[in-house]
């Protein structure tokens, strides 16, 4: 089993339970799925982006991601109906659990000029979303090795329904959100 899984019905639940006034413990917000998703955008005419953005993201989730076709064409982007604009990685379960505490203990340290997470980044749904400018902070990314840079975006989708639940939720997880 996972730390974070360890730590999430150990200390977590009993936590929010007491927070939130839940008497039944299944009630308590949980972690549902995590997705990492790359858009290549302005990379269109590049051929070899999407070998690197497929290989990246297998090396951060160990999970081979799935390419996102356009759904209508865009003459002003110079985007046709069925053109590949990015990957995707869904992560559930255990991957999901060491996903989440590889990123709150290794990689949001990592990333240059950090000074702790907006609380605006949990949204009425509580759901987190967090923007990265370059895929370099995770530690499966060599920077020696590295051919191009690119962003990426990590939505955790949690079960609370309510952007102060969700926010409770991440706060106990570990996530380091700054001071209001």
């Amino acid at each position: 089993m996972s730390r974070l899984k360890k730590k999430y019905q150990q200390e977590v639940v009993p936590a929010l339970q007491q927070a939130l006034g839940l008497d039944n413990r299944l009630a308590v917000p949980r972690l549902i799925k995590v997705t990492v998703n790359v858009g290549i955008g302005k990379s269109l005419k590049d051929p070899k982006i999407g070998e690197v953005v497929t290989s990246t993201l297998e090396r951060i989730t160990a999970q081979k991601p799935v390419p996102t076709k356009a759904k209508q064409s865009i003459s002003n982007f110079k985007v046709r109906q069925g053109q590949i604009v990015g990957y995707v990685v869904t992560l559930r379960g255990e991957r999901m659990y060491d996903f989440v505490d590889k990123l709150i203990s290794i990689t949001l340290p990592r990333v240059r000029d950090f000074r702790g997470l907006d609380p605006k980044t949990v949204d009425q749904q509580g759901n987190l979303n967090l923007g990265f400018k370059e895929h370099m902070a995770f530690p499966e990314i060599q920077a020696d090795e590295v051919e191009k840079i690119h962003g990426l975006q990590v939505t955790i989708t949690s079960s609370p329904g309510s952007r102060e639940a969700g926010f409770e939720l991440f706060r106990l997880l570990g996530f380091p959100f700054r001071q209001q």
